[in-house]
């Protein structure tokens, strides 16, 4: 559990300007922290916005407050023509895992209209190895299935899964890391930002990495939803 001490204050970590009240009034808003002697790990990140009329200043501490080099980008995500906060957080983790949120300003009140731990609740995934050097991934919010050709893996790695007429010797399956990236893209070149998220596919273990799922969501009416959905898979160099 972490505990600040008196005499200890949080630092400025980024900051960004932009109107994200509506106003048509530049507001500042910025990133503070703790900060952990001699590691760049940080806790208690915490939003604030500074109202540019006003200069009335609102906070909000993250759902996930701790992590190393966030960063703050501003862009409207819902179409409303109003600057949106998009904040990404490095869990350091060995899976390379971000948390990200998404939070609207209005009414001097902060609106989170994204928030990663729910989107990763929200699409699951089932990865299977089958016979014939396949592995397939199987997406369950939107019942979509994908095969996987690993073939072109190393010799020794396929006859520790695979017996000689190409069969599996005995049932394995994979998993899907949580988001280990989202951006912001305007696919449609209308001002309108969608998010284009990475999740990690992996065989038996973490770094036995087969490709990535990769999800555009846009916002409707409320919420963001899933628009298209790819695997994407690694090239091989032997091209013979």
């Amino acid at each position: 559990m972490y505990q600040s001490s008196l005499n200890q204050v949080p630092s400025l970590v980024t900051y960004a300007v932009g109107d994200v009240t509506g106003d048509g009034v530049l507001d500042y808003v910025y990133l503070t922290a703790f900060k952990t002697a001699d590691s760049p790990y940080l806790h208690r990140i915490t939003l604030f916005v500074q109202d540019g009329r006003t200069g009335a200043v609102c906070s909000v501490v993250l759902p996930e407050g701790s992590g190393y080099e966030p960063t703050l980008f501003l862009g409207d995500f819902t179409g409303d023509r109003v600057e949106n906060i998009f904040i990404s957080v490095a869990t350091g983790g060995s899976g390379g895992i971000y948390n990200h949120y998404i939070y609207a300003f209005s009414n001097d009140a902060p609106q989170l209209l994204f928030n990663s731990a729910l989107y990763n609740q929200q699409y699951q995934y089932e990865v299977t190895y089958q016979d014939r050097y396949k592995v397939s991934v199987l997406s369950e919010e939107n019942g979509l299935l994908y095969i996987i050709d690993i073939s072109t893996r190393d010799q020794s790695y396929l006859d520790e899964i695979y017996d000689g007429e190409g069969n599996l010797k005995e049932p394995i399956t994979g998993f899907v890391n949580p988001l280990s990236g989202m951006y912001a893209v305007d696919f449609n070149y209308n001002g309108v930002y969608e998010l284009l998220c990475y999740q990690k596919v992996a065989g038996r273990y973490n770094a036995d990495a087969l490709g990535y799922v990769m999800n555009t969501l846009g916002w409707q009416t409320n919420r963001f939803v899933l628009g298209n959905q790819n695997v994407a898979i690694y090239g091989t160099g032997d091209c013979h």
